[in-house]
């Protein structure tokens, strides 16, 4: 019998990650507060605001009688301590931006959910379960970037408003792989 464990727990974030002792898992029910946002401030970019959110992802595989057992797990987080606001500078709309950018985390762990229950593997999945993820995080850091461009980091309300519709219809689509 041939036992393979591979961990893989990786959260990236829109900025690098320097601890993940707290973290907030995505939920329908509890959406972002700024007493979430517990990170100190980063200087002066530009920015009122910053969520640090991302995936998680882990697996672990066996092959018995030449037939994969395949498990995983994939979450979208939030990171208080990473992330941070300038009080007095922000109000609701800007919390909406900011939980924009967690939903948009969400929408990507959905789809890779879907991605990998639709895969056939190999008995040696590991290369191919590493360039899924690759992937799907690469089009998360794209859809994130493509949010902040559309919309002026918040300043362009209509398509601060269009992204909302968007990403809330494309949660939706993706429901079943919550």
């Amino acid at each position: 019998m041939k036992m393979i464990f591979v961990p893989l727990l990786i959260f990236l974030c829109i900025a690098p990650v320097k601890n993940d002792n707290e973290k907030i898992a995505w939920s329908e029910s509890k959406k972002l507060t700024w007493e979430d946002f517990r990170g100190e401030f980063a200087g002066d970019n530009g920015f009122v605001a910053s969520t640090n959110s991302g995936i998680s992802f882990s697996y672990s595989y066996a092959v018995r009688n030449q037939e994969l057992e395949l498990t995983y797990t994939v979450r979208s987080n939030f990171y208080p301590d990473l992330s941070w606001y300038m009080p007095g500078h922000v109000d609701d709309y800007i919390l909406k931006h900011e939980q924009t950018h967690f939903d948009i985390s969400e929408l990507h762990a959905r789809k890779l959910r879907k991605q990998l229950a639709e895969t056939q593997f190999t008995l040696t999945p590991k290369e191919m379960l590493d360039a899924i993820y690759s992937q799907a995080e690469q089009q998360r850091r794209a859809m994130q970037k493509r949010f902040d461009t559309e919309s002026d980091h918040s300043k362009i309300p209509e398509k601060e408003y269009q992204w909302e519709a968007y990403v809330a219809k494309q949660l939706k689509e993706y429901e079943s792989w919550k």
